[in-house]
C-alpha cells in the first residue's frame, strides 16, 4: 500500500504535495518523492525514509511549478532505496508517474522493453509503466495512458504528467483507491480524503476503469476504453479531519475490520497466476527441489502477525501435510528450539521492522 498525491492550479505545488503526503504517510513510509513541472521541464526530488527526509532535501534544493505529483511508498517490488522511490521517469525525463498497486505482468513487459534497448534504473514494477508510456506517446497523453493501461495487468492507481502537455494531469483507477478533489482554479488527486481536505471538500470518487483528465479549471472523466465523457457524482465531504482519517468509521478498529477484504486482495494481487495455477514469489530464494525436501516448518512472529501464523499453520498442514509450529518471536529467540535438517523457518513481520522478529 502506497499513497499518491497530485496538484494542478495557480499555487506552488511543492508545499501542497508535501503536506498532502504527510496525511498519507500511514500508507507507507519507506520512501517519498515529488515531481513538479515548471512549464518546460520536470524536476524530481525523492529519498529513502520518511517525509521529513524529503522535506529536508527540498529545503536545500526546491522545485518551482504549479503542477506536480507525489508519492509515499511501502515497498513491494524492490527494496526501500532512493532509486526505487517514486516518482519514476522515462529515459528522456519528459514523463513522470506515481503508482499505488501491483503490476502482475511487469516481468514480461520489462523483458520486452529491455530487448528494445530500454535501460531501467530501479527494481520496481512501476518503472515499466513510464517506459511504456514514453513509447506509446504520440502527441496525446490520454491516448497513450489508455494504450498502456490495456497492456498492464493488476491493481493500479496512477498519477501521470509530461513536459509535452504541462497543463494537464492524468489520474487512473483500477482496483486501487483514488479520489479527485475539486477546488477553485485548482484540482487535486489523492489516495485518501485527508490528503486534500484542507484545500477542498468537493470530491469525485473514481471507480475502477476510470481515467480523469485534470486541468486547473476542469475535471473530465472517461473510461479507459473510450473517450466519451461520463458523469460521476460530486460528493461534499462533511467529516472533520479526524473523521476523514478514519474514513467515516466510528473508530480505527472498525475501519481496519472493514479494510480486511481489500487488504487480502492487495496481498494476493501479483502473486497468484490463475492461468498457470501458480503462486509467484519473485524474490524468494527457495528452489522447488529445496521446498520438496522440507520436513518441518517454524512460523515466528509477534502480535497480529503471530495470529496470521496460526492461520498459516492450519492451511499448510492441511494442504502440504507438513508439521508446523508457531512461536512468539520474543520467546523463540530464547528457548533453543531443536532444529532438524530440512527445517524451514518463516519469519512474519507486522510492519517490516518488528524488532523481536528481526532479532
Amino acid at each position: 500500500m502506497c499513497g499518491i498525491m497530485g496538484y494542478i492550479g495557480n499555487r506552488e505545488a511543492q508545499p501542497i504535495l508535501i503536506n498532502g503526503l504527510r496525511k498519507l504517510e500511514y500508507r507507507g513510509y519507506d520512501s517519498a518523492g515529488i515531481a513538479i513541472c515548471d512549464g518546460a521541464t520536470i524536476g524530481i526530488r525523492k529519498a529513502k525514509g520518511r517525509i521529513d527526509v524529503l522535506e529536508s532535501q527540498t529545503q536545500k534544493s526546491g522545485l518551482q511549478g504549479s503542477i506536480g505529483i507525489g508519492h509515499t511508498r511501502w515497498a513491494t517490488h524492490g527494496r526501500p532505496s532512493d532509486e526505487n522511490s517514486h516518482p519514476h521517469f522515462d529515459q528522456s525525463g519528459k514523463f513522470s508517474i506515481v503508482h499505488n498497486g501491483i503490476i502482475e505482468n511487469y516481468l514480461d513487459l520489462k523483458q520486452e522493453l529491455i530487448e528494445k534497448g530500454v535501460t531501467f534504473t530501479s527494481e520496481t514494477d512501476t518503472e515499466v509503466i513510464v517506459h511504456l508510456l514514453a513509447q506509446e506517446y504520440d502527441n496525446n497523453l490520454v491516448a497513450a495512458v489508455q494504450k498502456v493501461a490495456g497492456k498492464i495487468r493488476g491493481a493500479f492507481a496512477l498519477g501521470v504528467m509530461t513536459e509535452h502537455e504541462p497543463d494537464k494531469l492524468i489520474a487512473v483507477r483500477m482496483a486501487s483507491p483514488l479520489i479527485i478533489g475539486v477546488g477553485e482554479n485548482e484540482n487535486f488527486i489523492g489516495s485518501d480524503i485527508p490528503a486534500i481536505l484542507e484545500h477542498t471538500r468537493e470530491v469525485y470518487v473514481l471507480e475502477d476503469g476510470d481515467l480523469a483528465i485534470l486541468t486547473k479549471d476542469s475535471v473530465h472523466v472517461v473510461r479507459l476504453d473510450t473517450t466519451e465523457p461520463i458523469e460521476r457524482e460530486l460528493v461534499r465531504i462533511e467529516w472533520d479531519k479526524e473523521q476523514a482519517e478514519k474514513d467515516g468509521f466510528a473508530h480505527y478498529m472498525q475501519k481496519e475490520i472493514y479494510e480486511q477484504p481489500r487488504a487480502l486482495r492487495n496481498t494476493m494481487t501479483g502473486r497468484i497466476d490463475a492461468t498457470q495455477q501458480k503462486v509467484i514469489f519473485p524474490n524468494l530464494q527457495l528452489s522447488e527441489a529445496s521446498a520438496k525436501r522440507v520436513e518441518k516448518i517454524y512460523i515466528v512472529a509477534c502480535g497480529t502477525a503471530y495470529h496470521a501464523g496460526l492461520i498459516g499453520k492450519h492451511v499448510i498442514e492441511r494442504l502440504a501435510q507438513i508439521p508446523v509450529e508457531v512461536d512468539v518471536a520474543s520467546e523463540f529467540r530464547y528457548r533453543r528450539p531443536l532444529f532438524q535438517p530440512n527445517t524451514l523457518t518463516i519469519a512474519v513481520s507486522q510492519s517490516g521492522e518488528t524488532a523481536d522478529t528481526l532479532a
